[in-house]
C-alpha cells in the first residue's frame, strides 16, 4: 500500500524533505516549495490505492471540499496534481502537537476540552455554511493545536 517518496524526490515543483506520517487515505510528507520559498504538506494517495474508484473519489473530494473553504479551522488547499499516477494534495504545513499528543491519554480540562470542542464546531460551520457536510476535518493525528 505504501509508496514512501525519497528525500530530493520532486513532485512538480515541491521537493519532499521527510516523511510526516501515513493513515488510510495515504502518506503525508514535508516538501519545500521554491516558488514561494515556504514548507508545505503534501499528502500522496499511493497509485495502488488510487486504482480503487470509491478511494480516488474520496480523496479528491476531500481536496475540493478543504480547497473551497476559508477559514482559520479549517486546512488550506494550494495545489492538486499526480505524480507517477498517484494523485496529491499540497497545502499549508501545520506544525506543533497533535490532539491525541497533547492529550497524552489522560483527560482533558473541561475548559481546554471546551475550547477544542469550539474550534471544530466553528471549522464545521465554516463547511455548513458552503455546503459541504460528510467528509473528515479532523483526525487525531493530523490538527496541530496552538500552544498555551
Amino acid at each position: 500500500m505504501t509508496m514512501t517518496l525519497r528525500v530530493g524526490t520532486k513532485l512538480g515543483r515541491y521537493e519532499i524533505r521527510s516523511k510526516i506520517g501515513e493513515g488510510g487515505m495515504g502518506e503525508v510528507y514535508r516538501a519545500f516549495d521554491p516558488k514561494i520559498n515556504r514548507e508545505v504538506a503534501i499528502k500522496i494517495l499511493p497509485a495502488a490505492l488510487s486504482a480503487d474508484k470509491d478511494r480516488l473519489a474520496r480523496f479528491e473530494q476531500e481536496a475540493q471540499a478543504a480547497g473551497g473553504l476559508n477559514h482559520p479551522n479549517i486546512l488550506v488547499i494550494h495545489h492538486i496534481d499526480t505524480h507517477d499516477g498517484a494523485p496529491y494534495i499540497v497545502s499549508e504545513l501545520l506544525e506543533g502537537e497533535t490532539l491525541r499528543d497533547r492529550m497524552g491519554g489522560v483527560a482533558v480540562a473541561q475548559r481546554k476540552a471546551i475550547d477544542y470542542a469550539l474550534q471544530t464546531a466553528h471549522g464545521l460551520a465554516a463547511a455548513h455554511e458552503k455546503g459541504i457536510y460528510g467528509f473528515r476535518l479532523i483526525g487525531a493525528e493530523t490538527p496541530p493545536l496552538p500552544s498555551d
